[in-house]
């Protein structure tokens, strides 16, 4: 596992993108998903003038990532938050606008790769899945305590699992026995619960459903229903934003946000459209770019990802 820890994924796309934005003197990039650095590590090294702050709301990827990057000494800020504090940080360090931001969504590879975060529903470890893990309740509590009709919903919604009810009806009957407290007992009653068909597809039957547990545990959609436009808004005239995402949920939040910034609001019927009406973006890419084969071949996580980006061309309207 640990020769696939530190690869960055589409990093060579995600640097070309942003390029036209950091190479200017003074550039300030945000890597709001810092993780164990390799994007932050990679952009510091090819655009040698630009600052960067990097955010993360785990404290050990922050260790990690702060040893990773020393090298580089003030050009690197790293700070312990969550990316919708992303104007509250600027703000903090004094940074009214920025040349670029890029999320890496999801769950970082370290994440994956430390057995007892239970993150991973392929080896068994205490149902946590916090990112941060000095705040906020586990997986294990969300199990334990949600009514049914709660969790059906965070399975369907989070995790498009259409077989929620009957995974959800066998944890309700479990945890009166027993409250859950490991992976490994959870992905057996997933197994079991399940119709034979429907074990059949989409890889591993857990899959869905630890999905859905680490976005709520996580609050990451609303997290990142914030985080995008904030983004957004962060960006001076000329800064450019990636996005990588790992799900539908994640890449179709990211396109709609852009989406909007892209049209013009104006009412129809207008013979001259006024400035405040133009698009304050351009998108950089044709839907959401996808990972070429060799990459996918070399690094597994990049499989699911998708790139979406776009470029800020003019001001708010006042």
């Amino acid at each position: 596992m640990s020769e696939t820890r530190h690869v960055p994924v589409m990093l060579q796309r995600c640097l070309d993108m942003l390029a036209p934005a950091l190479e200017q003197p003074g550039a300030v990039v945000v890597d709001c998903t810092l993780g164990l650095g390799g994007h932050s590590e990679a952009l510091l090294t090819r655009f040698p003038e630009a600052r960067l702050i990097a955010l993360d709301r785990d404290k050990e990827a922050l260790r990690l990532s702060g040893e990773r990057l020393a090298r580089f000494g003030d050009r690197a800020t790293l700070v312990h938050a969550v990316y919708d504090d992303l104007p509250g940080v600027l703000d903090r360090l004094g940074v009214p606008r920025v040349q670029g931001v890029l999320f890496d969504l999801g769950v970082s590879s370290m994440q994956l790769d430390e057995a007892d975060r239970g993150f991973a529903y392929a080896q068994d470890a205490p149902l946590d899945m916090r990112m941060d893990q000095t705040t906020g309740i586990s997986a294990a509590e969300v199990l334990n305590t949600y009514p049914p009709g709660e969790l059906v919903r965070i399975l369907r919604q989070y995790g498009e699992e259409k077989q929620a009810k009957r995974i959800v009806a066998a944890i309700v009957r479990e945890r009166e026995t027993e409250p859950f407290s490991n992976s490994a007992r959870l992905v057996e009653l997933i197994r079991d619960a399940l119709p034979q068909a429907a074990k059949r597809t989409g890889g591993n039957p857990a899959k869905r459903t630890f999905q859905a547990l680490r976005i709520e545990v996580n609050g990451e959609l609303t997290i990142l229903e914030r985080s995008i436009p904030a983004a957004v808004k962060a960006l001076a005239v000329g800064g450019r934003i990636a996005v990588l995402s790992y799900h539908s949920l994640e890449d179709r939040l990211v396109k709609q946000v852009f989406a909007a910034g892209a049209t013009s609001t104006a009412p129809p019927g207008l013979p001259v459209v006024p400035e405040r009406y133009q698009p304050k973006l351009k998108l950089l890419t044709r839907g959401a770019e996808l990972p070429t084969e060799e990459e996918v071949a070399e690094n597994r996580r990049a499989a699911p990802a998708r790139l979406r980006g776009a470029e800020r061309i003019r001001e708010d309207a006042l």
